[in-house]
């Protein structure tokens, strides 16, 4: 799990960036782009360390078991899900807002 948290935060601080910057290019001078960046540290990080947290207290015996492994696939698409999904759904959702603010 950790490589794939380790992998997932650099794909997420990638996307985040990139739509970011394509945001401020686009919209502007809002500051809401700059609030989605602050957003990485904030929320994903924090969530990234309960997948871990959850993984790490198993035994290598315990991890082995083929009864966890429908809990292990769940977590790695819902960590990969964040990872991808997110930047692009904080990205919309401040480019909205920065629509009715204006």
């Amino acid at each position: 799990m950790s490589d794939h948290i380790a992998y997932a935060l650099l794909v997420y601080t990638a996307l985040q960036i990139f739509v970011t910057i394509g945001a401020l290019k686009a919209g502007g001078e809002s500051l809401l782009p700059y609030l989605a960046l602050v957003i990485l540290v904030i929320a994903i990080i924090p969530a990234c360390r309960r997948f871990e947290a959850r993984w790490n207290r198993l035994t290598d015996e315990q991890a082995h078991d083929p009864a966890l492994q429908p809990f292990y696939r769940r977590d790695l698409m819902m960590l990969w899900g964040l990872a991808i999904g997110l930047p692009f759904a904080l990205t919309g959702l401040f480019k909205g807002l920065a629509l009715l603010v204006r």
